[in-house]
């Protein structure tokens, strides 16, 4: 078979047109709520103003987004993979406590680097309670799945608490680095201490 025609067994599967419909439709609704959030603020926009904005009904966007709050935080699984595969492809040599501080603060980076509007998007999500709170409560959901890859590349047994604590306190320390002026630092310092930690233990 020529190469061109050939697919590699590890590559995605062909997208189809109704799948790439409900992806736009979804897309289209996020980017309607965080434009319509950044310019009014997040309480003063109400969900029916939404959905006009994106075209769609009420119904249609409570299909893709149950509460809120989601439209804010649109790409959870994209960012479980994405921490997952910094634990999972960190250099050699390389402790997990610092391959975890690298990808937040790349994370970071990034955010500021990709849109102009990532200053303003963290000082909405940051002023606005119910924001910080379902931030808060959807990237510790994570706390799990961090800690099982967390053992698998330490050696050590499944539910091993250490684990755990290791995952727990990485997801934190963002949050910990919240309202500060240098937030940098403080991630800094507070991955500084975990991996202090981690070594001792392993």
């Amino acid at each position: 078979m020529p190469e061109a025609s050939r697919r590699s067994d590890d590559a995605p599967a062909p997208v189809g047109r109704r799948e790439r419909k409900k992806a736009a439709t979804r897309q289209a609704i996020a980017d309607a709520a965080l434009r319509l959030f950044l310019e009014r603020g997040y309480d003063d926009v109400g969900i029916r103003e939404i959905a006009d904005a994106a075209d769609v009904s009420t119904t249609t966007l409570f299909k893709h987004f149950p509460v809120k709050e989601a439209l804010v935080f649109d790409e959870e699984a994209d960012m479980e993979a994405d921490l997952l595969a910094a634990v999972r492809r960190r250099a050699p040599g390389q402790s997990i406590p610092n391959a975890l501080r690298a990808h937040a603060l790349r994370h970071r980076r990034a955010g500021a680097d990709s849109d102009p509007r990532f200053t303003t998007f963290l000082d909405l999500v940051n002023n606005t309670p119910a924001l910080r709170d379902y931030h808060q409560a959807m990237w510790l959901r994570h706390t799990s799945a961090l800690a099982e890859v967390i053992a698998e590349e330490s050696g050590l047994p499944a539910g091993d608490p250490a684990c755990t604590a290791l995952a727990h306190f990485a997801l934190e320390a963002p949050h910990a680095a919240r309202g500060h002026d240098d937030p940098h630092e403080v991630m800094t310092r507070a991955f500084d201490l975990l991996d202090r930690g981690w070594r001792d233990l392993t």
